[in-house]
């Protein structure tokens, strides 16, 4: 199967003195589609992501979420300012006994992003290839409301998929996407991301998990 991956530029509303601008987003090809869900194939991307320790969903994104927007501001090694994108993804791997651990993450359109300043304590990352299963929802995302949807999207992949191989990797790991500026109130979009490495399309099982 042929896919051609198109760079995607989604309307999100960053607010800036009233003025609302559409912002970047990391380029992909969506390989299956349903009307609660579909499956993308992401193409190469950097990422600057955040160590957060989870208090709450919302709580760890904010901590996450200020530090790398001083390293697009010029808090690396470079100086360097970077453009604003979407989505802010926040990572969840709930691994140890005493609750999660969140990866705050932002994309980065510099093809060799600087290292940031060690007091931040970020992390550069370079995502290869991969499939990811999307399921968008509505409104502000928040700890009463993202597992509803989690689970939502993983009913929607064992109802459409009965092979092992197109189920989440890991079904206890999953990231909220987030594309709007906390005050944007109206048309929010979010989505629940989970990789399915297994699923049965031309670079969907190059991926290799970096959370």
């Amino acid at each position: 199967m042929e896919l051609h991956l198109v760079p995607i530029v989604l309307p999100v509303c960053l607010v800036l003195s009233g003025f609302a601008i559409a912002i970047e987003s990391p380029h992909y090809a969506v390989v299956h589609s349903e009307s609660d869900f579909e499956i993308r194939l992401y193409s190469e991307a950097f990422w600057a992501s955040a160590l957060a320790q989870r208090s709450s969903f919302q709580n760890s994104t904010k901590q996450g979420f200020h530090r790398l927007y001083q390293y697009i501001h010029g808090a690396n090694l470079n100086s360097a300012r970077f453009p604003v994108t979407a989505p802010v993804l926040t990572s969840i791997n709930p691994t140890t006994a005493n609750g999660s651990i969140c990866y705050v993450k932002i994309y980065l359109t510099a093809k060799s992003p600087p290292q940031p300043n060690s007091e931040l304590n970020l992390e550069i990352e370079k995502w290869t290839s991969h499939c990811i299963a999307v399921r968008k929802f509505s409104g502000f995302a928040k700890d009463d409301n993202i597992k509803k949807e989690v689970e939502a999207l993983m009913n929607s992949l064992n109802l459409h998929f009965t092979a092992n191989t197109s189920i989440p990797e890991d079904k206890l790991s999953y990231t909220i996407a987030q594309y709007n500026s906390s005050r944007h109130q109206a048309g929010r979009l979010n989505e629940v991301w989970m990789n399915v490495p297994g699923f049965n399309a031309e670079g969907c099982s190059n991926y290799r998990r970096n959370y």
